[in-house]
C-alpha cells in the first residue's frame, strides 16, 4: 500500500510540473507577443497631434501641389499610365485633412474638425475643377483601364483604405515619422484617381462615372479616418480640456455622435461591398461553370446588374426553352449559388437561320482561304522556275564573254562580291572603252563606272576606289583599270 501512495504522490508531482512549465510556456510567449506588437512605448502623443495639425491647412504652396498632382493624375489616366498615377499619389496633400477629421474626433477637438472639415470641402472642389478642365480639354479617346478601375469600388477597396490608414496611423505615432509608410499608404489607398476620374465624368455628362468614383472616393475617406479614430483611442491619446465642463461635456457628446455616424456607414458600406462582391464573385462561378463549361452554348458576353437582380446573357446559338429553363433553375436552386437566388436571367440568343447564315459565311472564308493559298504556292513556283531561268541566262552570257576575252570574268560574280565588300555601292556597270590620246592611235580601256550611295563623303570615297581598283584589277586579271563615279 505505501509503495501505491509513493508511486501516486510521484505522479501528482510530475503532472504539478508538467502544469508548471506549460504555465511558464504560455507566459513566456505572451510576454513575447507583447515585446514584438506592442508600439505605445514608442508613441509621441504631442508631436503626433501636432504634425497631423501642421498638414490640415490648405493654402498657398499646398494649393499649388494639390493642382499639379491633380494634373499628373489626369495625364496618367490619359495616357494608361500607372507609374504616371503612382507618382501623382505620393505628391497629393489629401490625406492631411482627412487624419485632421479622425484625430478630432478621438480628442474632442470640434476646432480641429471645422478646419479638417472645410480643408477638405475645399480640396475636393478644387480637384473637381482642375480635373474638369484637364478633361474637357483633352478627352480620352476610349475608355481605359486605369480609368474603370477608379469607378467600381469593391470590398478590397475597403480593406485597403481600413488597414493603410492603420499602417499610416502607428506610423505618424511613431517617434520620428516613417517616410516609407507614408509613401506606401498613399500608393495604396489612391485618393486621387477617383476624383480626377469623377472630373472626367463631370467633363463627359457620365454621372454612373462621377457617383463610382465619388463613392470610392468616400470609402477611402472614411475608413482611413476611422482607422485613425481607433488607433489614437488605442493609444489612449489624452481629450482635450475645455475650462468651461458644460462645453466640455457637449463637445465630448457630438464627438461621440459624430464617431457613431462615421462608424455606421462604414459598417454599412462595408457589408454592402462585402454582399456585392460576394454576388458578383458567383455570377463569375455560374456563367464559369453552368455555361462556359457547357459544350453546346456558345457565350458572346454577359452583363449583369446586381442592382436590379438581373443578369443578360448574349449567345452566338440559339437557346430553347429547356435550356433556358435549365439555366434558371440552375442558378435559382444550386447551393453553389447561394445570393443568386431570385436572379433574372435575360437570355437572347441567335434563331437558326442567322446561325446557319454565319456558319455557311464561315466556312466560305475558309474556302476562300484555301484557295487563295494554292494561288500563291502556284505563284511562289513559278518565281522559283523564273531565277533557275535566269541564273542559267547569266551562266551562259558568263561563258560567252569568258570565250570571246579571256580577260573579261564573269561580271555578276564580281558585281555580287563587291556589293558585299563595299555596301554603299549602288550601281556598278563594266565596259571596254575606246580611246585616243593623239587621235591617230585608238586604244581600248575597260572602264568600270560606279554610283556611291549619297550620305558617304567623298573622302571616304575615294580611298574605296583605291581598293575597289587594286581588288578588281587582281580578279578581272587586268594591267590597267578606269574608274569613273557616276555623278
Amino acid at each position: 500500500m505505501e509503495e501505491n501512495s509513493v508511486k501516486d504522490e510521484s505522479v501528482e508531482r510530475s503532472k504539478q510540473n508538467v502544469q508548471k512549465d506549460a504555465i511558464g510556456l504560455v507566459e513566456s510567449i505572451r510576454k513575447f507577443l507583447i515585446e514584438v506588437l506592442d508600439f505605445r512605448h514608442d508613441t509621441d502623443h504631442e508631436a503626433t497631434i501636432q504634425a497631423i495639425k501642421l498638414d490640415i491647412p490648405f493654402k498657398g504652396a499646398t494649393a499649388w501641389i494639390l493642382i499639379f498632382a491633380i494634373f499628373v493624375a489626369s495625364i496618367g489616366l490619359n495616357a494608361n499610365s500607372t507609374a504616371v498615377v503612382i507618382g501623382a499619389m505620393l505628391i497629393s496633400p489629401l490625406m492631411g485633412p482627412i487624419l485632421g477629421i479622425g484625430a478630432s474626433i478621438a480628442i474632442n477637438d470640434i476646432d480641429t474638425l471645422r478646419k479638417s472639415l472645410i480643408n477638405l470641402s475645399i480640396m475636393i472642389v478644387l480637384s473637381l475643377t482642375t480635373a474638369f478642365l484637364f478633361f474637357y480639354l483633352f478627352p480620352l479617346s476610349e475608355d481605359n483601364s486605369e480609368l474603370l478601375g477608379r469607378v467600381r469600388p469593391d470590398i478590397r477597396d475597403v480593406l485597403i483604405a481600413f488597414f493603410g490608414g492603420l499602417a499610416l496611423m502607428v506610423a505618424r505615432t511613431k517617434k520620428g515619422t516613417v517616410a516609407s509608410v507614408i509613401f506606401g499608404v498613399a500608393i495604396a489607398t489612391a485618393l486621387m484617381p477617383p476624383l480626377c476620374t469623377a472630373g472626367y465624368g463631370l467633363s463627359q455628362g457620365n454621372w454612373s462615372y462621377f457617383f463610382g468614383a465619388m463613392y470610392l472616393f468616400l470609402i477611402n475617406t472614411i475608413f482611413i479616418a476611422l482607422a485613425t479614430f481607433l488607433v489614437l483611442k488605442l493609444l489612449r491619446f489624452p481629450m482635450l480640456r475645455y475650462a468651461n465642463s458644460l462645453r466640455r461635456r457637449r463637445i465630448a457628446q457630438i464627438a461621440s455622435l459624430l464617431a457613431v455616424v462615421a462608424m455606421v456607414p462604414a459598417i454599412l458600406t462595408f457589408i454592402t461591398v462585402y454582399n456585392e462582391n460576394k454576388i458578383n464573385n458567383q455570377i463569375v462561378q455560374f456563367v464559369k461553370n453552368e455555361i462556359e463549361g457547357n459544350p453546346s452554348l456558345q457565350l458572346m458576353d454577359y452583363d449583369p446588374d446586381v442592382q436590379k437582380k438581373s443578369i443578360r446573357l448574349n449567345f452566338f446559338n440559339e437557346i430553347n426553352d429547356a435550356t433556358s429553363n435549365d439555366l434558371t433553375n440552375e442558378i435559382n436552386n444550386n447551393p453553389l449559388y447561394p445570393n443568386l437566388k431570385g436572379f433574372e436571367l435575360k437570355i437572347k440568343g441567335s434563331d437558326t437561320k442567322s446561325f446557319d447564315l454565319i456558319t455557311t459565311a464561315y466556312k466560305e472564308k475558309i474556302e476562300e482561304l484555301r484557295e487563295s493559298k494554292n494561288i500563291i504556292n502556284g505563284l511562289q513556283k513559278q518565281i522559283k522556275d523564273l531565277e533557275e531561268t535566269i541564273t542559267r541566262l547569266n551562266n551562259r552570257i558568263e561563258q560567252d564573254a569568258l570565250s570571246r576575252n579571256e580577260k573579261v570574268v564573269a561580271f555578276s560574280r564580281i558585281s555580287k562580291e563587291a556589293k558585299i565588300r563595299y555596301n554603299e555601292i549602288q550601281r556598278m556597270d563594266f565596259a571596254n572603252v575606246l580611246s585616243s590620246k593623239d587621235f591617230i592611235k585608238v586604244d581600248t580601256i575597260p572602264q568600270i563606272t560606279i554610283s556611291w550611295d549619297q550620305s558617304v563623303t567623298d573622302s571616304i570615297i575615294k580611298l574605296k576606289e583605291i581598293e575597289l581598283r587594286t581588288w578588281l584589277q587582281t580578279e578581272m586579271k587586268l594591267d590597267t583599270l578606269f574608274i569613273k563615279r557616276e555623278q
